[in-house]
């Protein structure tokens, strides 16, 4: 069998499985070949289909993510290694660089509270090559990951800082200083949540879920920001799509004014607190 067909065959059973199962079946047919998507688009889908798919295509067959089976996510173009220990980076999220970008152009110092995979701190350090960040995670192995992704992407060291920290903890913060500029994806699953497989059996709980209405780390982490922005500072959260009114009052009712920024499919996906 071809590429080409093994392509079209693995996609149409995929259907019942992904909504991008095209997509899926060319990036693990590439991951098998060892070429890029678009080099295998042009060079090789007329070649033998190599034995290795299948194998891939099984495992993607059973809900595992696209991005687990290749060891690595695209975010803001730009390859990030991922696995079982982070949160997959999601395109809805790079709403929060476009936001950064846009509102603190000048930001000297960065705090990225959930680091993960380091995709947000990472990604805004090498757009704003004059500052400098601090990536905090209560997870080991996700600093792992984060520290060698910020290598891997050519990210001075002396540029980046990643560290433990844990703000439902006391004192997680001492020590840390003021900031120009705060990204967070914290977790904002309601615990009851229906979630597809591939979220739920694979991705690390610990991130994703925060109590019945996916809001119990806003109420832990809002209060705390104030104490670690600068006078003029910006702080820029993730939220679920549904969450927006929610996280506003929270974030009003400690002294910040808010404005709300959408994804790229229009719906609520970022709050901006100054």
């Amino acid at each position: 069998m071809s590429v080409g067909d093994a392509i079209r065959e693995a996609a149409s059973r995929l259907a019942a499985v992904s909504d991008t199962a095209r997509l899926d079946a060319e990036l693990l047919m590439a991951h098998a070949l060892r070429a890029s998507r678009s080099d295998m688009l042009i060079r090789h889908m007329t070649d033998p289909a190599p034995e290795a798919f299948a194998a891939l295509f099984e495992r993607r067959v059973a809900h595992e993510p696209v991005a687990h089976i290749t060891g690595i996510q695209e975010f803001y173009c730009r390859p990030f290694k991922v696995s079982r220990d982070v949160l997959i980076p999601r395109g809805d999220s790079e709403t929060l660089i476009e936001a950064a970008l846009e509102l603190a152009p000048d930001a000297g110092r960065i705090l990225d509270l959930g680091t993960g995979s380091g995709a947000l701190l990472v990604t805004a350090l090498l757009e704003l090559p004059e500052a400098m960040g601090v990536g905090i995670d209560a997870s080991p192995s996700a600093l792992e990951m984060a520290i060698a992704n910020a290598r891997a992407l050519g990210l001075d060291e002396d540029k980046a800082q990643f560290q433990s920290g844990d703000w439902r903890q006391a004192g997680w913060s001492d020590g840390l200083g003021q900031f120009d500029l705060i990204l967070c994806n914290p977790p904002y699953v309601e615990e009851d949540a229906a979630l597809d497989p591939q979220v739920r059996d694979f991705e690390p709980a610990e991130a994703l879920f925060a109590g019945p209405e996916g809001l119990d780390d806003y109420r832990a982490l809002v209060p705390q920001l104030r104490g670690l922005m600068r006078e003029d500072g910006t702080a820029i959260l993730e939220i679920g799509s549904d969450q927006a009114e929610a996280v506003m009052q929270i974030a009003r009712a400690h002294g910040f004014t808010v404005e709300i920024r959408h994804d790229l499919a229009k719906r609520p996906r970022a709050l901006v607190l100054h």
